[in-house]
């Protein structure tokens, strides 16, 4: 029994047994084309169709939205959604794709909408049916996102939208968006207001999406213009006005600091289930060479090597401490510094598994003679975009000194 089994209450313990046998008798099946290695990859419909499979299976037997009311189509359990995250992620299963949904749209709605919104729109967000996107940073607005300009004027009760957002992960399949707008140009933060919109249905309509192709040849990337568009007020969240107070409840779950845990599980596909895992690379470098001999050989590396698996470790660790009350003197330390820990220790383990690798590092995906399938390689480019999404480093070390250790603003 792991120890994470053992602290279980009655309802996680007989919840848990259920997670494991329901996993070791699902067979999601193979997938036809390659996976990418996280949902905000996902570039081909063919990715998708099979991800959304298994986003529907898992959530049609309870694994999704557990914590959530049963009136919004969850489960109506408590602190059940990370025994259902460990077990899948224990038993190997893919990763989910609506992952923006999950972890940023699904807590918003829960905690600002009006129950009929919920009601209408959490069930196929839990389901996959509905793909949702963030429509958060601008040209001119990304880590001062207070200053976004996207504007929405209001008519009756209907609002008119003109603007333009960039870096909308999934905007290219998604059917419905979290926006936030300026809905008066006299005030900065007071100014803002908080939507859903749906997209998909408005395409040639008042919404055109545009991908943006990364470095690495893949377009999870999009650039997102509104024209015209016209929508209900009854798509608005909370008060007008209210939308960065809404924008704090986005922020806080997508990095991972909210009381509403995102489903998720840890592979895209076999050939990268250990990439980014600093365990891997002792494999890595002993089936490497360096002069003819293995790279397992130079001490220096497996210094390097030791030190990225005790940082892993320690967040790790880290994780499990702030599950202790008494252990935390600040309540979201931890949890706020857990998505710049993790996001740069997957940079550098993705950086030294090039160092390992030499020159064998400039073969890529989908080149036969690649280790490891040329997945180390995408995962150091993939790894800029994870230390800048939801919130750039700078950024949340700013948060953490001035919000957590109490110190002076930065000018």
């Amino acid at each position: 029994m792991s120890q994470q089994a053992k602290k279980d209450t009655p309802e996680q313990a007989e919840f848990r047994a259920y997670c494991r046998d329901w996993l070791s008798q699902h067979d999601e099946g193979t997938p036809s084309v390659r996976l990418p290695q996280s949902a905000i990859e996902i570039m081909h419909s063919e990715q998708l169709s099979f991800l959304r499979k298994w986003q529907s299976e898992a959530y049609e037997a309870g694994l999704i939205g557990c914590d959530y009311p049963i009136a919004e189509g969850g489960g109506g359990r408590k602190d059940c959604q990370m025994v259902a995250n460990q077990e899948m992620a224990r038993a190997g299963k893919p990763f989910l794709p609506n992952i923006l949904g999950l972890g940023m749209a699904a807590p918003t709605m829960h905690f600002h909408a009006q129950a009929a919104l919920k009601e209408r729109l959490l069930p196929g967000l839990f389901s996959c049916k509905d793909v949702w996107c963030q429509g958060f940073s601008e040209p001119g607005a990304g880590s001062d996102l207070a200053n976004v300009q996207t504007f929405a004027e209001r008519k009756g009760d209907k609002w008119i939208i003109n603007g333009h957002k960039v870096w909308t992960s999934l905007a290219h399949f998604a059917d419905w968006m979290i926006l936030l707008l300026r809905t008066d140009k006299s005030s900065k933060y007071d100014g803002l207001s908080y939507f859903v919109v749906p997209i998909k249905s408005a395409l040639g309509k008042g919404v055109t999406v545009r991908p943006l192709i990364k470095i690495t040849g893949e377009t999870g990337f999009n650039e997102v213009f509104f024209d015209n568009l016209e929508i209900g007020d009854d798509y608005r969240l909370d008060e007008i006005g209210k939308g960065w107070q809404v924008a704090q409840t986005t922020l806080l779950h997508e990095r991972g600091a909210g009381p509403m845990l995102t489903p998720s599980s840890g592979r895209g596909s076999a050939k990268s289930s250990a990439i980014g895992d600093a365990y891997a690379l002792i494999n890595l470098a002993k089936n490497a060479t360096r002069d003819g001999e293995s790279a397992a050989d130079d001490p220096l590396l497996r210094d390097q090597i030791m030190q990225m698996i005790i940082r892993q470790e320690g967040s790790k660790q880290g994780a499990r401490r702030a599950k202790v009350e008494g252990l935390c003197e600040h309540p979201m330390r931890i949890p706020l510094q857990a998505k710049l820990v993790m996001s740069e220790i997957r940079q550098d383990t993705s950086a030294l598994a090039i160092d390992i690798l030499g020159a064998q590092s400039t073969l890529y995906i989908n080149d036969e003679n690649a280790p490891a399938g040329g997945e180390w390689p995408l995962a150091y480019m993939n790894s800029y975009g994870i230390t800048i999404a939801a919130g750039a480093s700078e950024i949340q070390r700013n948060i953490l000194g001035e919000r957590i250790l109490g110190m002076a603003k930065s000018k």
